[in-house]
């Protein structure tokens, strides 16, 4: 798991928690599946919270419970698809190989598993990309979240160039910034 640990070393360190196998049973119980062992990890280590104030995640044991927020989330996307059939190329859990949430972003992006694979650990990210459509990331979850991070932090930017991308300055600007984050979490 070298990106989740990639990714703990960019976020510091996490507060300290005393994680509990059983805190997953009843959201694994609902998705009749394991989650990907790497979200799993992180969110034991971390909790609920926000990474850099924007990727929004959910432990199952914290103030807002994964379980309630799943549910929530696969009705209305549910009903959603239902009205809209093309602007929703996947189902929703519990459909079979339906999406399964596990975050969002503040500007309006959902974040989900896409079961792909028997082995949780090879599933796919999908965003919803708020009013514009879905994405697929090709990897894992501590993979997409490091890849999250660093793009807000310009970590990613034009290293031969020293300073960030025109790319880069026009994503900070859409979401309101002025530059680069300092990589963090917050926890809530």
């Amino acid at each position: 798991m070298a990106a989740l640990d990639d990714l703990v070393e960019l976020l510091g360190r996490p507060p300290y928690r005393f994680p509990k196998a059983q805190d997953w049973a009843e959201v694994e119980s609902y998705v009749g599946s394991s989650l990907p062992g790497d979200f799993k990890a992180f969110l034991d280590r971390y909790g609920s919270g926000a990474m850099c104030g924007e990727l929004v995640v959910f432990h199952p044991r914290g103030s807002s419970p994964l379980l309630e927020r799943m549910r929530a989330i696969h009705e209305s996307f549910g009903q959603a698809r239902e009205k809209y059939p093309e602007d929703f190329p996947y189902p929703f859990h519990p459909e079979p190989g339906g999406l399964i949430s596990w975050g969002y972003d503040p500007s309006g992006d959902e974040h989900f598993f896409l079961p792909s694979d028997p082995d949780p650990d090879r599933w796919k990210i999908v965003t919803m990309v708020h009013e514009v459509g879905v994405e697929v990331f090709d990897g894992s979850f501590a993979e997409f979240a490091l890849t999250f991070v660093r793009r807000l932090c310009g970590l990613d930017a034009d290293i031969s160039q020293g300073e960030p991308g025109d790319e880069d300055l026009d994503e900070w600007a859409e979401l309101g910034l002025d530059g680069p984050m300092t990589p963090n979490f917050e926890p809530f």
